[in-house]
């Protein structure tokens, strides 16, 4: 007992607390909008004074009167601007998990390229609101962890000579790049929203079609409610692995006889997974991007389990992937205009893959 003791004390001890100073392009290696840990403060400090001196009396609260139908006016308002808006756009990305809102947040720092996602699910972030069976701590291996500190997402590290980093809980990571995206101006999420089928003219992908989510799970017990779609210059599909939801853009391409074979993603190994998951990342098929595990499914890769830096990394290549067929400034041709690239993208972004048959 002692010496579980004195383990654990030691790993306690040799677990430096990671917090950012800086705020920096993981792939450009490149400061951008430098924050101070000091400044942060003065800013969570300043808004603190504030809520304190605000102008009314927590004794006696009472809100300014609202009448209902402004309520339901301002929702219906807003969000059918933003099905106007939205109706044709830069990118779709389906799905709204890890992979998914990297490939998001990485996009959304070109202001000049709009961003749609499609969720299926009420809440976003698939399965990464915690680590592996229901526990809360996310694992992210070197040097996936450059990308936390883009995001600004604080982590412990073991020492300069360990493999790997832990965010002290996943929805941590979560909750901070879904705040990050979504305060972007070019980024809109449309969530409670399936992507029931793809788009496509003269054998290339041009969008998606859209139904409530509830309506898609229950077609079987109702009459025929037609979609509504989304045409989009690039599809980012990041459904996961398999499940009711899960591999939906791979497995409708194999239904329209655009791939051949889904085989499926194979048993776990870290190791290869990982690599493989980030290196198989790719345009699939003319206007569609495969990134996360469903790269997993259309290969048949490894499940690498509760490790999560592949998912960050597949999502950031799959944002230049996109950027470049946008004709945009990216970092895998080697176009951008901010820095030069990290190793880890480079090899990420090989020719040399395996290719399902088309």
């Amino acid at each position: 007992m002692a010496a579980a003791s004195m383990a654990a004390s030691a790993l306690s001890s040799n677990l430096t607390h990671r917090t950012n100073n800086h705020h920096y392009s993981s792939i450009h290696g490149t400061k951008l909008r430098p924050v101070s840990t000091a400044a942060a403060g003065h800013i969570s400090n300043f808004s603190r004074s504030k809520a304190i001196s605000a102008n009314y009396d927590l004794k006696a609260f009472t809100f300014e009167p609202i009448k209902e139908s402004i309520v339901s006016r301002e929702m219906t308002r807003r969000y059918m601007t933003d099905m106007i808006t939205y109706a044709d756009t830069d990118v779709v990305i389906v799905g709204s998990g890890s992979a998914g809102l990297s490939c998001a947040y990485e996009l959304s720092k070109d202001p000049d390229v709009r961003v749609a996602i499609i969720e299926q699910s009420v809440s976003p972030g698939g399965g990464a609101w915690l680590g592996g069976q229901l526990f809360s701590s996310m694992i992210v291996r070197k040097p996936a962890h450059e990308f936390l500190n883009d995001v600004g997402v604080e982590y412990d590290d073991a020492g300069p000579d360990s493999s790997y980093v832990v965010v002290r809980h996943a929805a941590l990571f979560t909750s901070t790049i879904l705040s990050r995206v979504l305060s972007r101006p070019n980024v809109k999420l449309f969530n409670a929203v399936a992507a029931e089928d793809l788009i496509v003219k003269e054998g290339r992908v041009g969008g998606v079609v859209t139904n409530w989510a509830l309506v898609s799970m229950n077609h079987d017990t109702q009459s025929c409610m037609d979609p509504n779609v989304m045409e989009s210059k690039v599809v980012v599909s990041s459904c996961g692995h398999d499940g009711p939801f899960g591999a939906t853009g791979v497995k409708r391409l194999m239904d329209i006889g655009m791939i051949t074979k889904v085989p499926g993603m194979k048993a776990l190994d870290m190791n290869t997974a990982e690599d493989a998951i980030v290196r198989l990342t790719r345009e699939v098929v003319p206007g569609m991007i495969v990134t996360g595990m469903e790269v997993a499914e259309i290969d048949g890769a490894p499940r690498m389990g509760p490790t999560f830096g592949a998912m960050m990394i597949s999502g950031q290549k799959a944002a230049h992937l996109a950027l470049k067929a946008l004709g945009r400034p990216n970092a895998i041709d080697g176009t951008s205009t901010v820095g030069s690239l990290q190793p880890e993208l480079i090899l990420a972004a090989i020719d040399a893959v395996d290719v399902a048959d088309a």
